[in-house]
């Protein structure tokens, strides 16, 4: 194989000896000393950025951690290490940063960002999170934040459906999960929003659930962390996602992540009570409900992925259209699904899970053969299940081999649709449905039941857009 073509070369001083720097087209950065073995950077992997110091260029670069070994108050995949060195003249200085600056702009990375800070998810920690672990990395990249502490619920879903965001290369959620819905919702809201749902969406893990940036490290062996998830956003990686959107009549809700009914549901949101315990609230209310298992009449209908098609009886239901709305923003896919068969199953249920990528949170391998934009979602339905079944069943999730439990069904399906009903055992009490980490119905004698939801509780339908979202994510 030919050496890659030279783009610059200069005798330099490192550390106050004589040596050489040199920057290839393939994009890798030598140095080499006298009596030292040579040492390489792959510049898009290994250079977040450079400065000039006076006569010194500092190269900022990240090495991977051996394994085992944890850097810091926060930790992570990656550590910071410089590389400095001395050019012998102005002109090969400004040479060198030129050719280095060049090479750097051609990898397509973020520039300008658009950064949500939600100071209230999980432990509260997220803007001590951003302050010490993120802002540094982005600043040693130069790139320009505009940074916005959420307020309340809904705050940066309110704030990108009205602001120009034209000016940014990508959205930051510094959170768990739910800053990353507001923000899909708030963009498929507008009136552009094929332009501008363009942007790559970025997540740092900062919250109590932080499924969607797990599923996206995990998949390449990092660890679910700010340092990892901030270097993935700097490198510019990007990655499409299916975006399911849920109906009920005209009423619609974009999903990311994954929708729940029954015990998992309940276990989601009546464990706010404890959300002080952070993430240790779901396994604590868990057990709880266990023990007082509810279990849920109703139906749940769908039309089945390619190799599902046993799953379930026959039904001669079909999709509802509801007549079309004058209305802005995004409406849901295009669907044809009026000569396929769709299937169903009748409760009583424990629950049902539906759900778009791997991780439901970080310790959650709910759906471990989710992929991120095959057009499918993986529903997984529980049903008969004795309560010391299911208490092993629910401690298996972390390794997602609940999915081989004979009380559970595991199956892919296009399209979706629930008709939730009363509890079994309690015909005047219904439950919560789930979306993402968010209420979306409640139904009567419901965990704050007297709140408005988005939705009543009753027939809803789902429908999958394939790769519709575009995700920061590492390389794959």
């Amino acid at each position: 194989m030919a050496p890659a073509e030279v783009i610059v070369v200069d005798l330099v001083l490192i550390d106050g000896e004589l040596g050489m720097v040199k920057l290839t087209a393939n994009g890798v950065l030598e140095a080499i000393e006298y009596g030292e073995p040579s040492r390489y950077w792959t510049v898009k992997k290994d250079v977040l950025g450079f400065v000039v110091e006076g006569k010194y260029i500092r190269i900022k670069t990240v090495v991977e951690r051996e394994e085992g070994i944890c850097c810091g108050e926060f930790g992570g995949d990656y550590s910071r290490k410089d590389f400095v060195f001395e050019p012998f003249s102005e002109d090969a200085k400004n040479r060198f940063c030129f050719k280095l600056r060049h090479y750097l702009d051609s990898l397509g990375r973020p520039k300008r960002l658009l950064v949500f800070v939600n100071p209230f998810g999980g432990k509260k920690s997220a803007i001590k999170i951003f302050e010490k672990e993120v802002k540094p990395l982005f600043e040693d990249a130069d790139i320009q934040l505009d940074v916005q502490e959420t307020k309340y619920q809904l705050h940066a879903k309110e704030m990108v459906r009205s602001m120009d965001v034209s000016k940014y290369d990508g959205i930051v959620c510094v959170s768990g999960d739910g800053v990353l819905v507001e923000v899909v919702n708030g963009l498929l809201q507008r009136s552009d929003w094929q332009t501008v749902f363009k942007l790559p969406i970025g997540v740092i893990p900062a919250g109590t659930g932080n499924g969607m940036i797990k599923s996206l490290l995990d998949a390449v062996g990092l660890q679910c962390c700010a340092n990892s998830a901030t270097i993935s956003i700097i490198r510019g990686h990007t990655r499409s996602l299916d975006v399911a959107t849920i109906s009920q009549g005209n009423t619609k809700f974009f999903s990311v992540l994954m929708l729940a009914w029954g015990l998992v549901a309940d276990i989601d949101i009546e464990s706010e009570k404890f959300r002080w315990m952070g993430s240790a609230r779901m396994d604590f209310y868990a057990i709880q409900r266990i023990i007082s298992l509810r279990q849920y009449n109703g139906r749940v209908l769908f039309l089945p992925a390619p190799g599902f098609e046993s799953y379930g009886q026959p039904t001669s239901y079909r999709l509802h259209k509801e007549p079309p709305v004058k209305v802005l923003g995004y409406q849901g896919p295009d669907t044809k699904f009026e000569d396929v068969e769709w299937r169903e199953i009748k409760g009583p249920f424990v629950s049902v899970w539906l759900h778009n990528v791997p991780w439901g949170a970080e310790n959650n391998l709910v759906a471990p053969a989710a992929k991120f934009s095959d057009g499918f979602l993986d529903l997984i339905v529980v049903k008969n299940c004795p309560k010391l079944a299911l208490l092993s069943l629910m401690t298996q999730i972390s390794e997602g081999t609940h999915v081989q439990s004979p009380y559970v069904a595991y199956l892919k399906v296009k399209a979706f649709a629930l008709e939730p009903g009363a509890l079994v055992d309690e015909p005047d009490k219904e439950g919560i449905i789930d979306a993402d980490g968010e209420v979306l119905a409640r139904g009567r004698r419901t965990y704050k039941c007297e709140q408005i939801a988005l939705m009543s509780y009753d027939k809803l339908q789902i429908t999958v857009d394939q790769g519709l979202a575009t995700l920061f994510s590492p390389e794959y």
